[in-house]
């Protein structure tokens, strides 16, 4: 059976480990080429040889505008195309309150997490624009659609990412170029490094506990031809998160409540 992806070339950045490691493997499975841009030599080598042929290889800092053409270019030498951009690369920030924040890693989060996924649309675009089209989808978070206490550069840099993927979607459309934004939540991975028990039990409907292979699902349908019509979208991988709490909760809140007022 032909593959989603049949013949078509993808970037994943931060593709050596967890939701880009997922994505980079399904990709390979639905018949496209990838390549892997992370900055983490041994295990990008490694998972590259893992997949054999159709995938390859750069280290990639996404805070270097160079290095991510470096990424493009690399696709273009390697399988001859660029049809998919997944701008997958993130990083945490300090678990502070925002009065005891010294704002240290400001200028690593949003580089990472806001100017990384500018440029790799910027350079994925320009070739695409040449060349018929193609998918661009960044990668965001329900911090970044849902407000809340705590990690507030984290929450600002995936809130911008949102509004730069509904802003490009606008612009590139022309050319035929989709842009779209993927919103994952409570998936284990090396920034999610939290218990997720309570998480499940409180805080998402859905009582399932998601997997990077859920997100990339989600991305492969993004970049598939199935979404043919999809653009300037934001899809919450979340298990309904963000569409409000669970049961559960507000009985907890309302016992609670009950427990003050006597």
């Amino acid at each position: 059976m032909p593959g989603e992806l049949d013949g078509k070339v993808a970037v994943v950045t931060g593709g050596a480990s967890g939701l880009g490691q997922a994505t980079v493997e399904l990709f390979v499975k639905e018949g496209a080429c990838v390549v892997i841009a992370d900055v983490d030599v041994d295990a990008g080598e490694e998972l590259a040889r893992s997949l054999g042929d159709a995938a390859a290889f750069k280290r990639t800092d996404v805070t270097d505008a160079d290095e991510i053409q470096g990424a493009v270019d690399s696709a273009l030498e390697h399988f001859g195309g660029l049809h998919v951009m997944f701008n997958n690369a993130g990083v945490g920030s300090a678990l502070t309150t925002f009065l005891d924040d010294d704002f240290s890693d400001f200028e690593r989060v949003m580089g990472v997490n806001v100017f990384g996924v500018m440029v790799g649309s910027q350079r994925a675009a320009r070739h695409m624009r040449a060349n018929g089209g193609g998918s661009i989808i960044n990668n965001s978070s329900i911090g970044g659609i849902t407000a809340g206490a705590g990690v507030v550069t984290y929450r600002a840099s995936k809130a911008a990412v949102i509004h730069f993927t509904k802003s490009i979607a606008a612009d590139l459309g022309r050319f035929g170029i989709r842009v779209n934004c993927i919103a994952p939540a409570h998936i284990a991975t090396d920034i999610t490094r939290y218990d997720q028990g309570p998480v499940l039990k409180y805080m998402q409907p859905l009582r399932r506990q998601g997997q990077p292979e859920d997100v990339a699902n989600a991305v492969l349908y993004l970049a598939s031809d199935r979404a043919a019509q999809v653009s300037g979208v934001v899809l919450p991988v979340d298990g309904a998160t963000t569409a409000g709490p669970p049961p559960n909760q507000l009985k907890a809140f309302a016992a609670a409540m009950k427990d003050t007022e006597e």
